[in-house]
């Protein structure tokens, strides 16, 4: 299994940029799905963003704001994130699962095998 750990989160006013990095090591990065999710205070943690192969797919929520991609060479997964607004506040995490077969059609946690600690945005002015 892959070993995850985000970086790039912080305070940010609204209507800014971050950055968030989801650096992987263990053996066979191109072989895995990454997804970021995120979990608000008192909500579900949801899936936002997905790379799988050769997809990238960035869900409603985000759609238009923040835009997921993947640098192999580099073993990591970024989520862009711009037009941050209040209710973007949330630990962010990324995670992972065999590739085979998973075409970002969904985010059941249990599929996830390999899990960041999160780091956390804040959108406040």
């Amino acid at each position: 299994q892959l070993q995850l750990v985000e970086s790039g989160g912080g305070l940010v006013q609204p209507g800014g940029s971050l950055r968030l990095s989801c650096l992987a090591s263990g053996y066979g990065f191109s072989d895995y799905a990454i997804v970021w999710f995120r979990q608000a205070p008192g909500k579900e943690r949801e899936g936002i963003a997905c790379s799988s192969g050769e997809l990238l797919k960035e869900e409603d929520s985000v759609k238009g704001r923040f835009t997921i991609s993947r640098d192999t060479a580099k073993n990591t997964v970024y989520l862009q994130m711009s037009a941050l607004r209040p209710e973007d506040t949330a630990v962010y995490y990324c995670a992972a699962t065999p590739a085979a077969h998973y075409y970002c059609g969904g985010y059941p946690k249990g599929r996830f095998g390999s899990w960041g600690q999160g780091t956390q945005v804040t959108v406040s002015s």
